[in-house]
């Protein structure tokens, strides 16, 4: 009887494995002396990969389901070990398992200001974080370039390196998205697109399927902030000029009030109010003034005025190049 418990505990009949923990990317199931005989079942699971290597060559792959083993599901092994038609049993095979499922909520972050080229503002330094999923999606490709022969190889022993290739790829999905930066920054959504896009074949080049990637926070520096708080002030007076100096000169004058400039307590914040609203409206109503109405006489002078003023708002960014051209255009054409 003894003897009849040892041999069976020498042959695999069933090979299967349920993950124990959360993260592991890849377990070795342990064959120690044993061996796998003809007619095994192999249980690969829906979330789950299985590859046979063997004597360190990786030979078959195999999806979900219950396979049983034989020269028809096993080509590859059958090739190396030189089976002529029938599968040796016993045989001897390292058997992997790769978890296919997403591995959710992988953090990512500059732990420090990075510095990024953009074609309006030239070098800009940002700090960015957010969390992004991915799944092993080659078995073969994971195993001879990154987890190898060990027992066990998990989430954290990979994070390092993917952490690294979203930061080194920050700068260059910028570049290549095509879009201006500020567009980028004002509009989270088509930063993690940009990003995704850029990093997806580095991924794959580990056998990894980069599934979703978000950006949580994007810190900018404090005059490029600025730009860009002005740049959403133009969007929600509708690109109307005057309205727009409205807005900004009662936004100066408020703070001119606060800072103690302009008198004290409540008056000083009435003044404020009041002196950015007046002057507001004056500048509009000389900028509205210095645009010729239909049918009457183009005045250059007052028409050169306006362009200069327009110039200065896109040098200082608020203004787009496009938005400016169309302004320019359509200015020139009064004087003809």
């Amino acid at each position: 009887m003894a003897l009849m418990d040892f041999i069976k505990k020498q042959f695999l009949d069933v090979i299967a494995w349920t993950e124990a923990e959360d993260g592991t990317l890849a377990w070795r199931y342990p064959m120690a002396d044993q061996e796998i005989q003809n007619g095994a079942v192999l249980v690969v699971r829906d979330s789950q990969l299985a590859l046979f290597v063997n004597e360190g060559q990786v030979a078959d792959v195999f999806g979900p389901g219950s396979h049983t083993l034989s020269t028809q599901t096993l080509p590859l092994l059958t090739n190396l070990q030189h089976w002529d038609k029938l599968l040796a049993s016993p045989f001897k095979s390292d058997v992997y398992f790769f978890s296919s499922r997403q591995q959710l909520d992988q953090k990512w972050g500059t732990p420090q200001a990075i510095t990024i080229r953009d074609a309006d503002f030239g070098a800009v330094r940002l700090r960015a974080f957010g969390n992004y999923s991915y799944r092993v999606a080659d078995a073969k490709l994971f195993h001879t370039q990154v987890s190898g022969t060990r027992e066990h190889y998990s989430t954290q022993d990979i994070e390092g390196q993917l952490r690294g290739l979203v930061l080194q790829n920050i700068s260059t999905a910028v570049a290549s998205s095509g879009i201006a930066f500020l567009d980028l920054a004002a509009n989270q959504g088509l930063f993690s697109q940009a990003l995704t896009q850029q990093l997806a074949p580095e991924f794959a080049k580990l056998g990894l399927q980069l599934e979703s990637l978000t950006l949580q926070n994007l810190s900018l520096p404090e005059d490029l902030q600025k730009v860009l708080d002005q740049k959403i002030g133009m969007g929600m007076v509708g690109h109307d000029m005057g309205q727009f100096l409205q807005y900004q000169t009662a936004q100066a004058m408020t703070q001119l009030a606060n800072s103690g400039a302009v008198g004290t307590s409540l008056a000083a914040e009435g003044m404020g109010l009041g002196a950015g609203m007046a002057l507001g409206q004056v500048l509009a109503q000389n900028l509205a003034a210095s645009q010729p109405k239909p049918g009457a006489d183009v005045n250059a002078d007052a028409l050169m005025a306006t362009l200069d003023k327009l110039a200065d708002l896109c040098a200082r960014g608020v203004l787009t190049a496009d938005e400016f051209a169309a302004k320019k255009a359509e200015l020139l054409k009064k004087l003809v």
